[in-house]
C-alpha cells in the first residue's frame, strides 16, 4: 500500500491511535517502536478493541495475521511504520494552503509557541501543537489535527541528535519559520554548541529550499543571523537595535512589563503574566509573527497581556505561604543561567533557589554544574537547595538531596513560609512536586 492509498483510507477513517489502550472504534492503529515498547505486539489487539486497520512493520506478525485474519479488518506492513505515520500526516499536511509556522530553539519554543498561538488567534482559526508534541511522533499527530476550519497553523518542533529538525520539517513543510534561540542543551545527542546550531539551523534549511518562504528572526542573536540562508524574506526583532519589531523592559518586579513598537507605529506597554527578563525575546517573537499576518497592534497586546503561562513554565505561584517561580520543566546551562540571573535581579525578600541536575549534557555535565554552583555563590540567596546526582558530585556548602522526595521530606520538617523561591531543574527530577509543600 503506498501513501496515496493510505491516505485515501485514511479519508474514510481519519482518526489515528498510536496507544493499543485507545483504539476509538474505526480508527488506524500506528505500530510504533521505542526502546522499551513495540507497538506491533499489540496490532491484533488493537484490531479486536475497534480499531479497522493496523499498520505494522513486523514481518512475523504480519504472516501470523494472515493465517488468522480478522473479518472487516485490515493489516499492512511496511517498511517503517513511523516512517509512513511521517508520510501520512505530511500527505494531509499538503491537503491545506494555509500558512504553516514552524517553530523551534533550544530554550522558549513552547512558551513562544503559545504566545504566537495566542496573538494569531485574535484573527484566525489556529491549530496549534498541544503540550511539548514536538518530536517525531508528536508532529504528525499534530499534522493530522488540521481541519477545513483552520486558517493557519503553528508546529513547535524539538530537537536532541543532528538531522532531527531537518526530518521535522520535511513532514511539516513550514511556509515560515522561527528560531527562539540556541545554547547548551542535550550535548549529548549534539556533541557540542556548535552541532545545536547546525540542528537548529535545518528549519532555516528547509524553509530556504521552498518559494516564498519567511524567517522571523532576533536580531541581536549573532549565532542565528550568521546562518540565515541568503535572499529569503527575513522580519527581525530586536532589543537593542533597528528592527521590524522593537522592545525593552518597563520592570520585572517580578511579573514582566514591556514597551515595544513596529517601524511605523507608536510603543505598547503590555503588563504580562511572564517571569523572567528573558521572556521579552519570546513576547517580541509573538508580536513579530502576529504583525506579519495583520494582527491588530492593540489586539496584540491585549492577547500578551491576557496570556498565563502553564505547565511549569516561567510561571508565578501564590500559595499563600509563599512565592513560587516554578519552572521545573526543563533546564539546561543557558536556561538555567538566564532563570539565576533573572532571580538575582529580582528586588525581593528572602530569596530561595531550589535547583536540580540538568540532564543530557554528556561529558560537559560536570563542568557545567559547577559553573551554576559558582554562580550561585555570587548570588548570595538566603537559601540554596541543590537536587540530584550531578549536584551533589560539586563540592560547595550549598545543602544538598539526591532526589524530590528528599526534597519534601525536608520542606515537611522545615516549614518555609514568607520566601521567593526559584525551582528549576530538568523534568525527570520532578521539582514539578515540591509546590504542593510549599
Amino acid at each position: 500500500m503506498n501513501i496515496q492509498e493510505l491516505y485515501a483510507f485514511y479519508k474514510q477513517h481519519p482518526v489515528v491511535t498510536t496507544d493499543s489502550r485507545d483504539c476509538p472504534e474505526g480508527s488506524i492503529f500506528i505500530a510504533l517502536r521505542g526502546e522499551s515498547f513495540d507497538g506491533n505486539k499489540f496490532a491484533v489487539q488493537a484490531l479486536q478493541k475497534g480499531c479497522v486497520m493496523a499498520v505494522i512493520d513486523d514481518e512475523q506478525v504480519y504472516n501470523d495475521y494472515l493465517a488468522q485474519p480478522i473479518e472487516g479488518k485490515t493489516m499492512v506492513l511496511v517498511p517503517d511504520s513511523l516512517q509512513a505515520f511521517k508520510d501520512l500526516a505530511r500527505e494531509h499536511r499538503r491537503q491545506f494552503s494555509i500558512p504553516v509556522v514552524g517553530i523551534t530553539g533550544t530554550n522558549g519554543k513552547t512558551t513562544t509557541k503559545e504566545l504566537v498561538r495566542t496573538v494569531l488567534a485574535q484573527k484566525f482559526n489556529v491549530m496549534a501543537t498541544e503540550g511539548n508534541f514536538n518530536n517525531d511522533v508528536g508532529v504528525p499527530k499534530t499534522l493530522l489535527r488540521l481541519s477545513p476550519q483552520h486558517d493557519i497553523a503553528v508546529v513547535e518542533m524539538g530537537a536532541s541528535h543532528p538531522g532531527d529538525i531537518k526530518t521535522l520539517a520535511e513532514t511539516a513543510e513550514p511556509t515560515c519559520g522561527l528560531i527562539t534561540n540556541v545554547g547548551k542543551a542535550h550535548l549529548q545527542g549534539f556533541g557540542s554548541l556548535q552541532g545545536v546550531i547546525n540542528t537548529k539551523g535545518e528549519l532555516y534549511d528547509n524553509l530556504a529550499s521552498r518559494d516564498g518562504s519567511v524567517v522571523f528572526v532576533n536580531a541581536d542573536n549573532e549565532h542565528l543571523m550568521g546562518i540565515l540562508p541568503h535572499g529569503m524574506e527575513t522580519v527581525t526583532y530586536s532589543q537593542q537595535q533597528d528592527a521590524a519589531v522593537m522592545g525593552e523592559i518597563v520592570a520585572c518586579d517580578p511579573l514582566l512589563r514591556l514597551r515595544w513598537k513596529s517601524e511605523d507605529d507608536e510603543w505598547h506597554e503590555v503588563a504580562t503574566h511572564l517571569i523572567g527578563s528573558y521572556n521579552l525575546d519570546n513576547v517580541l517573537a509573538a508580536v513579530t509573527v502576529g504583525l506579519h499576518f495583520g494582527v491588530d497592534p492593540v489586539a496584540i497586546s491585549e492577547a500578551i497581556a491576557g496570556y498565563v503561562p502553564q505547565n511549569n513554565r516561567s510561571q508565578l505561584t501564590e500559595t499563600g505561604r509563599n512565592h513560587l517561580i516554578v519552572d521545573a520543566y526543563n533546564a539546561n546551562p543557558t536556561s538555567m543561567a538566564a532563570a539565576i540571573d533573572n532571580f538575582s535581579l529580582m528586588q525581593v525578600s528572602p530569596k530561595m533557589a531550589i535547583l536540580g541536575d540538568m540532564r543530557e549534557l554528556g561529558d560537559s555535565s560536570h563542568i557545567e554544574h559547577v559553573a551554576v554552583v559558582e554562580k550561585l555563590k555570587q548570588c548570595h540567596f538566603d537559601k540554596v537547595w541543590l537536587v540530584g546526582s550531578e549536584f551533589e558530585a560539586v563540592d560547595c556548602s550549598f545543602r544538598k538531596f539526591s532526589n524530590a522526595d528528599e526534597v519534601k521530606a525536608a520542606l515537611t520538617e522545615q516549614h518555609i513560609d514568607g520566601y521567593y523561591i526559584l525551582i528549576k531543574g530538568s523534568n525527570g527530577i520532578r521539582l514539578f512536586q515540591l509546590p504542593e509543600v510549599l
